[in-house]
């Protein structure tokens, strides 16, 4: 079972379309849609918004539906020149800029538990993506994603996140799904589109681009695992 966690409806709602036998269950705060994608069996949830619905809907996924690989997807902020509106960035990994045990003697963003900083998402993964996405006519980014429970609107906090971190992209649940996941021994994956800049305009740009751009991703996500 695989299982796809979204933030918000507009990023799970082309992917609950798409599935065939599907069947929904409420647990907790959040639906769980069950259902196929081609061979693939699937379960599709909105989480909410911020790091810790993400976690608890990701550990329902492994403890309640057996899940083997989630992935979380939707939008995210450029926090790269590299990276641009439109994009879709897969995580090579992920990162939580606002753990801070540094008073502690810990690097900022140093997971308790689990002693990392960066989660690694699985590989092989993005691998298969980005190249089902090259016979589309389409070229997938990857880089590191940081998550924190905070949009990101200021030059300032993105030239941080990106020269403390490495960071490419940041959203506000991938690291937290990482976290649980990780915890459990299950891969993960992280895939954003980009809808917005990250600095003073983010809030226009992510309302204007929002819905086109989960669209586009959900939509071809699900074409990747129809394809499988």
């Amino acid at each position: 079972m695989i299982g796809i966690i979204t933030a918000m409806n507009c990023e799970a709602e082309k992917l609950r379309e798409m599935l065939s036998d599907s069947r929904s269950e409420k647990l907790g705060a959040s639906v769980y849609t069950r259902g196929r994608l081609g061979k693939t069996e699937v379960v599709v949830s909105v989480c909410g918004i911020g790091k810790v619905f993400a976690g608890a809907c990701a550990q329902t996924m492994i403890v309640d539906f057996g899940c083997t690989h989630i992935f979380n997807i939707g939008a995210a902020g450029s926090l790269s020149e590299k990276v641009g509106i439109g994009d879709i960035i897969t995580a090579s990994a992920t990162v939580q800029y606002d753990m801070d045990t540094s008073a502690l003697g810990d690097p900022v963003g140093l997971i308790s538990g689990l002693d990392v900083v960066e989660m690694e998402c699985d590989k092989s993964f993005g691998d298969s993506f980005a190249q089902f996405a090259a016979k589309q006519g389409k070229t997938l980014k990857t880089g590191i994603i940081a998550t924190g429970d905070k949009f990101i609107k200021r030059s300032e906090d993105k030239k941080l996140l990106a020269e403390h971190f490495g960071a490419s992209a940041g959203e506000m649940e991938g690291a937290a799904v990482g976290q649980i996941c990780c915890a459990n021994g299950v891969p993960y994956n992280v895939i954003r589109v980009i809808t917005d800049n990250a600095s003073e305009e983010a809030g226009d740009e992510y309302s204007f681009n929002l819905e086109e751009c989960a669209v586009y991703l959900a939509q071809l996500f699900a074409q990747y695992l129809q394809s499988k």
